[in-house]
């Protein structure tokens, strides 16, 4: 299982730079969230895909499942929204105040 999730965590890394490397604002925010969503797959997947009980201290229990890698993804998830909706805010603005959401013609470069 964690073959499959390291592969899939390296699906949406690809994806997510070759969208942060296009030249419309919207797909870099789009990359930047699949960037972050890949993060969160691979600290899943490094802290260990086991089952177990919760970790609170009850008799007869000797598995438990590790909290750590939990509550990091849960922080970073709201780091990411935090920075996905600065980016996506920041595009709107940009192309309303400019008109285009082009990268090339928002530096004065008018490449098509």
């Amino acid at each position: 299982m964690e073959i499959i999730m390291s592969i899939v965590a390296g699906l949406l890394f690809t994806t997510g730079v070759y969208n942060l490397l296009q030249k419309q604002l919207l797909r870099i925010a789009i990359g930047t969230a699949l960037i972050s969503h890949g993060a969160h797959l691979f600290i899943l997947t490094m802290g260990g895909l086991k089952g177990g009980a919760p970790p609170i201290l009850v008799e007869g229990i000797e598995h438990y499942t590790d909290p750590l890698p939990q509550a990091l993804i849960l922080t970073s998830i709201v780091i990411s929204f935090g920075v996905t909706s600065f980016l996506l805010v920041l595009a709107y603005r940009a192309s309303e105040a400019n008109g285009t959401d082009n990268i090339e013609q928002l530096r004065g470069n008018d490449y098509e």
